[in-house]
């Protein structure tokens, strides 16, 4: 009899053999309905217990005009004993309330500043550039209202940016540290920051220049992680572009490992995969972006993600809200079709 010693490989065979409840397997309309209604509710509750909002308290901090933009940082309370610093684009030219998107940024050490195209050290500078990263700067520009946060343990709510507590998660990668305090509250770290995404929704939509009809998400990587999840749990937003996160958990969480602490509830899997994840963004349009090259989410199981996602749609009968954009190039936004899509279902709705 043979016999098997390797954790490593009975998760990987334990991923590859899974059938998640809520994979969607549906033809019709009807199918959908109940499909989604099921699924939606049973995903949501993996978020564990959600902060309680408080009064935002917001503060500009400063304002100026550049890029044709008038630029704004602000910083709003999130719930008790906790803040978030956000930046605001609009275009300084506009006569009525313009369309907006959340801009959720990904992994590195820079947090919103890298997609509102704030280029600071060189390294960030090179950062933007390698990964074409500044979509919150480049959709402003293009007629949007954009706004981003960190997220946490990001950015300016890095504590290993303060001299002082550099060694706070003594080597480990943060996102699993905070993953692990925030399960002994039943709480997880991705439904910390759906919250604080939520909480910045409100102050968006208290703005007298923001369309508060028509408001989208986008986000590269762990911000296509965000991007996915806001829509799940959030009606305000109309429309997603989800960029360079489409796989399976069985490859990219079971085989490779390619996931944190900040990207996964507890049953996740043993719920839904990624592509009924991203489906549940239906019936709302859906922009979903691949690079050829990705060598974070490769492209055969991307694709394989992107045609169970097809199925979804087709039996919504909404295959025309469904886009792809497979471009030649590696983990980052492609940028090609983002415009064009955010015009077409918000600007032009």
């Amino acid at each position: 009899m043979s016999r098997n010693l390797s954790i490593n490989e009975y998760f990987v065979k334990r991923g590859e053999a899974h059938t998640p409840r809520f994979r969607f397997n549906g033809k019709t309309r009807a199918d959908f309905d109940k499909w989604h209604a099921d699924a939606r509710a049973a995903v949501i509750a993996t978020l564990g217990v959600m902060p309680k909002k408080v009064p935002l308290n917001p503060e500009v901090l400063a304002e100026w005009r550049e890029d044709g933009l008038i630029k704004q940082r602000v910083i709003l309370d999130v719930e008790e004993g906790l803040s978030a610093v956000a930046y605001l684009f609009r275009p300084q030219e506009h006569t009525k309330p313009l369309p907006a998107i959340l801009c959720c940024h990904g992994h590195g050490p820079y947090g919103k500043e890298s997609v509102m195209g704030l280029r600071g050290s060189a390294a960030e500078r090179a950062k933007i550039l390698e990964l074409n990263y500044d979509y919150g700067l480049k959709m402003a520009q293009a007629g949007f209202v954009t706004i981003a946060i960190d997220w946490r343990g990001f950015g300016e709510r890095d504590d290993t940016r303060q001299p002082r507590c550099q060694d706070v998660n003594r080597g480990r990668d943060p996102c699993n540290v905070h993953f692990l305090r925030a399960a002994m509250l039943g709480q997880t770290v991705l439904g910390m920051n759906v919250h604080d995404g939520m909480c910045t929704l409100d102050y968006l939509c208290q703005q007298d220049f923001v369309d508060q009809q028509n408001i989208g998400a986008m986000g590269l990587s762990f911000g296509g992680t965000m991007a996915t999840w806001m829509s799940i749990c959030d009606s305000r937003l109309k429309a997603a572009d989800i960029i360079c996160y489409s796989d399976r958990f069985a490859d990219f969480g079971m085989k490779n490992v390619n996931l944190c602490g900040s990207q996964i509830t507890p049953g996740v899997f043993a719920l839904a995969d990624v592509p009924d994840l991203q489906g549940l963004t239906a019936p709302r349009p859906l922009l979903v972006e691949i690079g050829l090259h990705d060598d974070c989410f490769h492209v055969d199981p991307a694709l394989s993600c992107c045609r169970e996602v097809q199925k979804i749609y087709a039996a919504a009968g909404i295959s025309e809200l469904l886009e792809l954009d497979l471009f030649e190039g590696g983990h980052r936004w492609g940028g090609n079709k983002s415009v064009a899509f955010f015009k077409k279902w918000l600007a032009g709705r």
